[in-house]
């Protein structure tokens, strides 16, 4: 070909959403002959749809400067604007700043901007949300919608409205800011946005509804990510981070070996250039393998997801504290909540209360419940009334009240049950089963715990099956099987399940609940534990 049909080709490679098609072919004219500032614009966004980010970055600093030599002042302003909003999800504020104010400068100076004169404001207004300026983010996204709706832009509308929506919800305002997120997500399925703006509306639609404990519209929106994704298979920027949240609500529903498919592939995803699953993919990868008890492969995914400017909680807290480390959990926990916006800050209190219950700060749990449940008064959730429940009752527990304790509890099974939870059933379960066994109904306690002990064991929650024992007095270190005392000694030598799988022929769901029984019988709760314990009783 030559590059004059390399160049139709590339923008039909664009216009079909075959972004690597795009990407090589955009970029072979770009190297031979050079592009003009609309083709660059193609060039970049297909560069940062394939994960290829800084390179997206040269191609708009490059349009930006062909638009200028060409007169073309609205597409000198578009790139610029483009790059300030770019720059701030790659955290690179100080020139976002200055790409920002180029963009102003070129808007204020056109007789008729039009929908420009809004669209040079969303950097600014991002910014000002980014740094906990909710208000005055709030009035600058509303002012940039104004000009969007006399404009007739719906693309700059649903834009506006992402981030109108996000700014109410962290002001507090959490039912009136997801009836905004709800009009953007509207407009996606209409078709009304381009590709790259679609991709950071649904992220950031689903993220607030995760953190809004709003089940329902995260597994919605999360299935309209998913969609979009499949439709262009050479996507790689926002499929990490698609994989990540679709892990996270996996987990919920029990699916966990789904959820550590779509891990793998989150972290597959990010390696190939999604920047945005940073956090996401090794935050979830760290959840699952706290869950399951491979503590150390946890701390390490936590450590990663820190790497990203975001902390690791409460996830890395709870490690903290199925560690024994209470004081430590506590202090990390603490310093989280006091530092974050009302939305992440409710979204850690069900924690907060469950380390400073460990902790021994009865008040300070009874705190945190009281915080939960008035911040739930203007945007209740199914999801949301069941972890409030729970809550009450780990620290009505905590506080001797066993029949108020009971009947949180109770209400937290149901909870749990409707929203479709099994492993925050169970917990619940273990909640409900301590009260009653403090108020001598014995019987009925063993139930309770036994129907958890089913879920956690078929889930591979080796931690909570560990954690049921002791809680049961069940701690018999000489109970274990023939089998189980194999896949003990293969622990020892530091194998994994799957390599414990393969060395005996069994698959890796079988070789975790073997290890949960160990757990559960000896009263341990982590592979380290037990590696000692085989030592100790000269095992290997």
């Amino acid at each position: 070909m030559n590059s004059s049909s390399d160049l139709d080709a590339g923008r039909a490679a664009v216009a079909d959403r075959r972004w690597a098609d795009a990407w090589e072919l955009l970029a072979g004219v770009d190297a031979r002959d050079g592009l003009g500032g609309s083709d660059l614009e193609l060039l970049a966004t297909a560069a940062l749809l394939r994960g290829e980010a800084q390179a997206s970055i040269d191609a708009l600093s490059r349009a930006y400067a062909a638009h200028l030599s060409a007169g073309d002042t609205a597409g000198a302003a578009r790139s610029a604007g483009w790059l300030a909003l770019n720059l701030i999800e790659q955290g690179d504020f100080t020139n976002s700043v200055l790409w920002a104010a180029r963009a102003m400068r070129i808007v204020n100076a056109m007789p008729e901007p039009g929908a420009l004169a809004g669209f040079a404001r969303m950097a600014p207004a991002v910014g000002q949300l980014g740094s906990g300026n909710n208000a005055e983010a709030v009035h600058a996204f509303e002012e940039v919608l104004a000009i969007a709706d006399r404009e007739a832009d719906r693309e700059l509308a649903t834009f506006a409205r992402l981030g109108l929506g996000k700014s109410l919800i962290e002001s507090g305002a959490v039912s009136e800011g997801l009836g905004r997120l709800d009009q953007a997500m509207t407009s996606i399925a209409a078709g009304d946005v381009a590709p790259l703006p679609t991709g950071v509306i649904v992220c950031g639609a689903v993220s607030d509804a995760v953190l809004a404990f709003d089940l329902d519209r995260a597994a919605a929106w999360t299935g309209v990510l998913g969609r979009w994704c499949v439709e262009q298979p050479q996507l790689i920027a926002f499929s990490g981070q698609y994989r990540a949240l679709e892990a996270g609500l996996l987990l919920v529903r029990g699916a966990w070996t789904e959820a550590s498919t779509a891990v793998e592939l989150a972290l597959s995803r990010f390696r190939a250039g999604d920047y945005r699953a940073i956090w996401g993919a090794p935050y979830q990868h760290g959840e699952l393998s706290r869950l399951r008890g491979a503590f150390h492969s946890a701390e390490e995914s936590y450590r990663r997801a820190g790497e990203s400017g975001w902390e690791p909680q409460p996830g890395l807290s709870l490690l903290h504290l199925a560690l024994g480390r209470a004081g430590r959990a506590q202090d990390e926990i603490r310093r989280s909540a006091a530092g974050a916006d009302p939305l992440t800050r409710r979204y850690l209190l069900p924690a907060v209360a469950e380390v400073e219950v460990a902790a021994g700060d009865h008040d300070a749990a009874r705190r945190a419940v009281e915080e939960l449940r008035d911040a739930s008064t203007t945007s209740a959730t199914p999801m949301l009334d069941a972890t409030i429940a729970a809550t009450d009752a780990r620290v009505l527990l905590a506080e001797g009240r066993m029949t108020d304790a009971l009947d949180a509890a109770r209400k937290a099974v149901r909870g749990w049950d409707l929203v479709g939870a099994p492993y925050e059933v169970a917990r619940s379960r273990v909640l409900a089963g301590r009260a009653l066994r403090a108020i001598g109904e014995a019987e009925a306690a063993r139930e309770e715990f036994d129907a958890a002990r089913t879920v956690f064991l078929a889930l591979g929650a080796e931690p909570a099956v560990a954690e049921l024992a002791a809680v049961m007095g069940d701690r018999r270190a000489g109970a274990l099987t023939t089998r189980e005392l194999e896949v003990l000694r293969l622990v020892s030598t530091g194998l994994t399940n799957r390599g414990i799988g393969e060395r005996l022929s069994l698959s890796e769901k079988t070789v975790a609940r073997h290890l949960a029984n160990i757990f559960g019988k000896l009263g341990i709760t982590s592979r380290a534990a037990a590696t000692a314990y085989a030592y100790e009783n000269g095992l290997v």
